[in-house]
Parts: C-alpha cells; sequence; structure tokens
C-alpha cells in the first residue's frame, strides 16, 4: 500500500510539474504586446521616442545620424539625417500606432510601425533609407533596382560603419536573425 502511496504521490508531483509548465510556457507564449500611439519623434533613421520609452524598429538597419554616403556623382550627402529626416515624417501623425512585445540589450522596445495600411519599417527600406535586417528583403531588393536612396550611390552599411566608428554594435544582425526565426517556426 505505500509503495501505491508513493507512486501517486511522485506521480502527482511530476503531473503538479508537468501543469506548471504549461501554465509557464503559456504565459511566456502570450506575453502582452505593447501598443503605443504617435505621434513619435525619431532620434535616427530605426529609433523613435515615445517619452521615456525607446523604440527600435524591427528587420532594419538605417545609417547613424552623423553617417555620410555617397551619391552617384560620388558627392556626399548626408544619408543618416536623411534616413532620420524620412522616418520623423511617416511616425509624426497621431495615427501612427507602433507595438512589439520584445526588446533589445539596450532596453528598446522592438516594433513595428503602421500609419493605417502602411508599414513604415518596410516603407523606410522601400525608399532605400535602411537595409533589410532578416524582414523586407523584398523591400530591399526593390529599392536596389530603383536606385533609390542608399542604392543611388555608395554607402557603407550601418553596422559596419558602428563598428569603423568604435560604435557599440547594435544587435540588428541578431535581430535579424531571431525575426526569421520567428517566421520560419510561425512564433
Amino acid at each position: 500500500m505505500t509503495s501505491l502511496i508513493r507512486k501517486l504521490r511522485g506521480s502527482g508531483l511530476l503531473l503538479a510539474l508537468v501543469f506548471l509548465g504549461a501554465l509557464l510556457a503559456a504565459k511566456l507564449d502570450d506575453v502582452a504586446s505593447l501598443r503605443l500611439n504617435g505621434p513619435f519623434v525619431a532620434i535616427d533613421g530605426d529609433t523613435l521616442a515615445a517619452g521615456a520609452e525607446r523604440l527600435r524598429l524591427l528587420g532594419l538597419d538605417a545609417p547613424e545620424a552623423s553617417q555620410v554616403c555617397q551619391d552617384a556623382a560620388g558627392d556626399d550627402w548626408s544619408c543618416g539625417e536623411e534616413a532620420r529626416a524620412a522616418l520623423e515624417g511617416l511616425s509624426s501623425a497621431a495615427s501612427v500606432v507602433c507595438s512589439g512585445s520584445d526588446r533589445d540589450r539596450y532596453e528598446r522596445l522592438l516594433v513595428t510601425c503602421r500609419d493605417g495600411a502602411l508599414d513604415i519599417n518596410a516603407e523606410l527600406v522601400r525608399l532605400g533609407l535602411a537595409v533589410a535586417s532578416g524582414d523586407y528583403s523584398s523591400q530591399e531588393r526593390e529599392a536596389r533596382t530603383a536606385g533609390h536612396g542608399l542604392w543611388a550611390g555608395t554607402f557603407e552599411r550601418p553596422r559596419d560603419w558602428r563598428i569603423r566608428h568604435g560604435m557599440m554594435d547594435d544587435p540588428a544582425a541578431a535581430e535579424g536573425l531571431m525575426a526569421w526565426l520567428k517566421g520560419l517556426f510561425g512564433g
């Protein structure tokens, strides 16, 4: 009889642990997405501010604010400032909504922003003012083919520019990999 009680107690504990694990997994999978309404202030070409909250646009990497690129004639142009100004224009309406649930290592909320049907993240890449990092590869191909923005001349990829200038590396590559994995596994 005691061995039966031990087995039941052991299986009860096992059942409780399985149930607890299932609850924890469901809670982690059901992390509420934060939704923030515009207007927003563009800090650079892929970072927005909503009061004290910082938002990092997911799936792309834009030139740094002080980054300079070359146009088709080889003349310098302030591609970083132009990317920031474009993001400012696209995100300054009250109708813009940014949503996300994950944070990067700098504690910025990783977001996708929309203004109605317009995906702002995709639009920056389509305009050639950001490169795709996991998502938006079709928009990057479109910008490259049309010679828009960065693709009209020569430029250093933002990540490479940050490394060369001794800035802390932005986790765009890791974010891109995570976005790809989530898409692959339906996450």
